[in-house]
């Protein structure tokens, strides 16, 4: 099991940890990874740190679906596997109904058929075997539709193929998990739980790798887990609580919060109920602490360094192929590696 950090998205100001990616870059980290929500975007970060280190892979977690055409996508790509040496990984996702529509001004309807329908187009374009041709349910190269002006014609990209560049995508719910195993190179999931991994996500996985005819050798699942190391496990469960509430609690709306609904799945419901319902009424200091330290040890590495040793092999133990950190600062990552030997 390799290493990755994640810096996830900035909040107000930017302010990218150069020295904790440059020692990741030191120490052989596989990758680091940057992301977006409605404020600062994945890729201009992850160019500026890509000038700045040498061999650690550029991913997004994620570039977000309804965000870019699958064109421009591909040619922001492309663009960095090229300045970057071939360190690029493309994570993409669809976010949710409330960035998607009320963000990005976009319909949501269909997430499944528009995932696959657009990382079809963007490994057509990566492949350059021919002109760009595509006729979906959702979309149409060249353009046809009634406002069309009928001089869009089939493209090439100008740049050379790029056809190794991996994708990988984030999803949550079984079918998605699925659409992942079978269309892209790698998973990023969010709040995963490697002791749940059969019981929830085993058979999606299957699934989707039967209709591609690759084996789990050929999938990378890179799970992201934040890490707080202290003697003292409550200060690190209530350094924990925070994030799990937001998305427990406020992401999505009341009966639709994929969040919730996967920590209903782990068997939390009763705690789901109560985070959300405590987090909407803007009472975010009891959602927080409705967090049960159950559900945060099955999703984050809490406690003392022995402690996180001993339950790291749950994670070892399991599918889990690159292991993607959120960590406060450079010691952290470096008692991880230390323990990952």
């Amino acid at each position: 099991m390799r290493l990755g950090i994640m810096l996830g998205y900035a909040a107000g100001k930017i302010n990218l940890p150069l020295e904790l990616v440059q020692e990741a870059d030191r120490l052989g980290i596989y990758a680091v990874w940057t992301s977006e929500a409605y404020g600062s975007d994945a890729i201009s970060p992850l160019a500026w740190l890509g000038a700045l280190t040498n061999r650690v892979k550029l991913g997004t977690a994620i570039m977000q679906i309804p965000g870019r055409t699958p064109a421009n996508a591909a040619m922001t790509a492309m663009t960095l596997q090229q300045i970057s040496n071939g360190r690029f990984l493309m994570g993409l996702g669809l976010s949710g109904p409330q960035v998607v529509e009320g963000w990005h001004g976009l319909s949501y309807a269909k997430p499944l058929t528009r995932t696959r329908e657009y990382v079809a187009i963007v490994r057509a374009i990566f492949k350059r075997e021919e002109l760009l041709t595509f006729d979906g349910q959702l979309y149409t190269l060249p353009y046809d539709g009634p406002d069309a002006t009928g001089l869009g014609k089939p493209l090439k990209s100008m740049l050379e193929a790029t056809p190794d560049i991996p994708i990988y995508l984030a999803a949550i719910g079984p079918k998605n998990v699925a659409l992942a195993a079978e269309i892209a190179d790698g998973w990023l999931p969010i709040f995963f739980s490697p002791q749940k991994y059969d019981k929830i996500y085993k058979t999606s996985i299957e699934e989707g790798l039967k209709r591609s005819g690759k084996s789990p050798a050929d999938f990378d699942i890179a799970p992201s887990v934040s890490v707080v190391i202290d003697d003292d496990l409550e200060v690190c469960y209530n350094a924990l609580r925070p994030m799990l509430a937001l998305y427990i609690g406020g992401m999505g709306a009341r009966n639709r919060n994929f969040y919730n609904d996967l920590a209903a799945r782990y068997g939390y419901e009763d705690a789901a109920a109560e985070i959300q319902e405590l987090y909407l009424a803007g009472r975010k200091g009891e959602a927080m602490m409705a967090v049960p330290g159950e559900l945060i040890d099955e999703v984050a590495l809490a406690g003392p360094k022995a402690r996180i040793r001993e339950r790291l092999s749950t994670w070892q133990n399991s599918p889990v192929t690159t292991l993607n950190l959120m960590i406060p600062n450079i010691e952290t990552l470096q008692v991880m590696v230390e323990l990952i030997g």
